[in-house]
């Protein structure tokens, strides 16, 4: 009994922090807010089930490598355009250019391909290295690099307004 309670401690303390870097990124990935709280909390839930093998090594790699996969998967089965759930930047009320920008920025995610769009959220948005991306979605760390630089391009052409924030190679 000790040792369930220990590993539910352990996992509740890891799963505190872990959780909001999750959310962050499932979002990036969903481009939908409940579609990312779905895919933490089922990733959460996967890495709960293996704690007790998964505690000791890397739990972040392979909880994050769930929303990206299960993301895909859902993505590959729907085929479904989704529906942006973020307001045009246009009619930003604010005037903020931040938050202008960051609406900008994740309208021209959502056009991205699945795999464009986990390369591009786990490298800049999670800082990861492409060892670490190539391994989340299960590719090579050459697609891992073909991929963001088409995807770096790509954000060029559907927002030329961020092409400071872009790549110099790519403008």
């Amino acid at each position: 009994m000790e040792q369930r309670t220990g590993d539910r401690e352990s996992f509740t303390a890891w799963a505190t922090v872990c959780r909001p870097r999750l959310l962050r990124t499932a979002i990036f990935l969903s481009g939908d807010r409940g579609r990312a709280e779905d895919l933490v909390r089922e990733a959460l839930t996967k890495v709960a089930q293996r704690w007790p093998r998964l505690r000791d090594g890397n739990p972040d790699a392979y909880a994050r490598q769930i929303p990206v996969r299960d993301n895909i998967s859902w993505w590959r089965r729907s085929r479904l355009e989704v529906v942006s759930d973020v307001a045009d930047p246009g009619r930003t009320a604010s005037g903020d250019t931040g938050v202008e920008r960051r609406l900008l920025l994740l309208d021209a995610l959502r056009r991205l391909t699945e795999r464009q769009r986990a390369v591009l959220v786990l490298r800049y948005f999670d800082d990861l290295s492409e060892a670490d991306i190539a391994h989340a979605p299960g590719v090579s760390t050459g697609t891992v690099k073909s991929t963001a630089h088409s995807a770096l391009r790509r954000l060029h052409e559907l927002a030329p307004e961020l092409s400071e924030l872009l790549s110099p190679e790519i403008s």
